[in-house]
């Protein structure tokens, strides 16, 4: 509930700042949109080393912003700040949101802060509501994958705005990536910094290319997606329109492979 409470106080803070021109969009007024994230994470997708216990497969909460291109989350290939590293890590939120709310001060790139509620298994759904402004078109969010050294699943800087207009819907199809503060292999490896900190890298079928690696698959040619986020605009005469169910195929994203 505290955290709850702070990340509604700092919505209403931050969706109040006014922002530069570059992310400019000539969509007009603010939008809408649900997002559901949907955990694709199982034991017949994903067979090598699933946890299934001390503590089964499962996400953290998701954690998210919509913002300007002033501001980044994270991305790909650069280093993870303090606060992705936590929330990789541990799940800790503070130090991010601590950081969101600073640029949010400083160069006023940030419109508004969303979360969504921890899925208890590797396999399900949550959602919830995130505002977009035309001048903060961009969302960027992470879920850690539970448990793991430092490994999350998320979306760096998608653009809802499409040239004049909002995008009604959009699914993203996502994989794992490495935070690059922790060198552990395995879902369950012992706390093990990496010095010097990586980059943020994408985890693939064949990378890291050692056997040990939980997501090493060395016959396929790549993974399937680990999990899957959908955002619907909400239209203005359904206020509160509530989540659609997706009914998730049960070999969606199977792996068609032996594995030792």
């Amino acid at each position: 509930k505290v955290l709850w409470t702070v990340l509604v106080t700092m919505l209403g803070y931050a969706s109040s700042l006014p922002v530069g021109e570059d992310a400019l969009c000539t969509a007009e007024d603010l939008a809408k949109y649900r997002i559901i994230f949907i955990g694709k994470w199982s034991q017949t997708a994903f067979p090598k080393q699933y946890p299934l216990y001390r503590p089964p497969a499962q996400w953290s909460s998701l954690l998210g912003v919509t913002h300007s291109s002033d501001y980044s989350m994270w991305k790909k290939n650069e280093y993870a700040s303090n606060g992705v590293r936590d929330f990789a890590e541990k799940g800790e939120a503070w130090a991010l949101m601590k950081e969101i709310e600073e640029a949010g001060e400083k160069i006023q790139s940030v419109h508004g802060i969303f979360s969504a509620p921890a899925i208890p298994s590797g396999t399900g759904q949550t959602s919830t509501e995130l505002e977009a402004h035309p001048r903060h078109p961009l969302v960027s969010f992470v879920v850690r994958i539970v448990p793991s050294p430092d490994w999350f699943v998320g979306i760096d800087s998608l653009n809802l705005c499409e040239g004049g207009h909002w995008m009604d819907e959009v699914s993203v199809d996502l994989f794992p990536y490495d935070a690059g503060t922790d060198s552990g292999f395995t879902f369950s490896s012992p706390n093990f910094a990496t010095i010097p900190q990586d980059t943020v890298t994408e985890i693939t079928c064949s990378s890291p290319s050692h056997p040990a690696n939980s997501f090493y698959y060395p016959k396929l040619k790549i993974l399937p997606p680990i999990a899957q986020v959908t955002m619907v605009k909400i239209k203005k005469s359904q206020p509160g329109l509530s989540a659609p169910f997706i009914n998730l195929p049960a070999k969606s994203n199977e792996i068609i492979d032996t594995v030792s």
